[in-house]
């Protein structure tokens, strides 16, 4: 069964991937949330340009990546669910649960740590947000994040179906909830009582450092009502509140080479309590 689900992993995760990606860029063209302040030709180039760097990067550093290390720990008894006997679907059930966990944790610590702010400070730079936005991390992001959960996955003795189930709803929702999608209030209002919807996950987007340093889940909406960092609404409205930061402003910071490039570029430093509490 591991064998399996390592072998068709990769076209597992891309033909999710690029549905999802299709059927959302349609979506926001028929009903768009706000109106896009730079065009889509100036954005997309670049944003899915460091999608394709970042898949093409964790190939070649780690072909197998976090399922092959499950398969390995399960082969050699390795981490918690090797170890106690439990029924497959909870095993399964909860290690998705703690990923995300995992990742709403190191969300919060890329915002609140210096370095890891400057790393994925380049994912809030952009100045519009959609369906491309969800896939704008630094590589050197991306493998420090395969790092945090190839040790998890060790820890937990994760069955491979279930960090493969992770990595595609993490994928997945990573693009809904970024997207550029007007849902009426109610669906919105029943969704966000389980998932990250796009209004509620668009609030972290803002330029207001406060409102920055909430909402960070990226699929459930459990973590940050149980950890206080819920926000509802932006301040400024939807319509009205303005998305990126305010030290990056210049449209010629969308191009790909200065997007690698941001990590090494200065900011003004923000008062302690504009700042969210960041350790320098």
């Amino acid at each position: 069964m591991g064998d399996l689900i390592l072998a068709h992993e990769p076209a597992i995760r891309l033909a999710v991937y690029l549905g999802i990606l299709g059927l959302l860029m349609g979506a926001e063209m028929l009903a768009p949330r706000r109106a896009l302040g730079q065009g889509r030709l100036r954005r997309w180039p670049a944003n899915l340009g460091v999608a394709v760097l970042n898949t093409l990067l964790l190939r070649l550093v780690a072909p197998g990546a976090a399922v092959g290390v499950a398969i390995w720990a399960s082969a050699h008894g390795i981490g918690l669910f090797n170890m106690v006997a439990a029924p497959g679907w909870l095993a399964v059930a909860l290690c998705v649960l703690a990923f995300d966990l995992l990742i709403y944790g190191q969300h919060v610590a890329f915002h609140r740590i210096a370095p890891l702010w400057r790393l994925h400070r380049m994912h809030h730079a952009d100045l519009d947000i959609d369906v491309t936005t969800g896939a704008r991390f630094h590589p050197a992001e991306i493998l420090l994040s395969l790092g945090i959960k190839l040790i998890a996955v060790l820890a937990l003795g994760a069955p491979a179906v279930s960090v493969l189930l992770f990595e595609v709803l993490l994928n997945a929702t990573s693009m809904f909830n970024h997207a550029n999608l007007a849902l009426p209030g109610r669906v919105d209002r029943v969704l966000r009582r389980l998932l990250v919807t796009p209004d509620m996950h668009r609030v972290h987007h803002s330029w207001h450092r406060d409102e920055t340093d909430s909402n960070f889940g990226f699929s459930l909406s459990w973590w940050d009502r149980v950890f206080g960092t819920y926000r509802d609404q932006p301040r400024d409205g939807h319509q009205g509140m303005t998305i990126g930061l305010a030290d990056f402003r210049d449209p010629a910071d969308l191009r790909l080479d200065r997007m690698l490039l941001q990590p090494l570029r200065a900011e003004n430093v923000p008062s302690s309590q504009e700042s969210g509490g960041k350790v320098v």
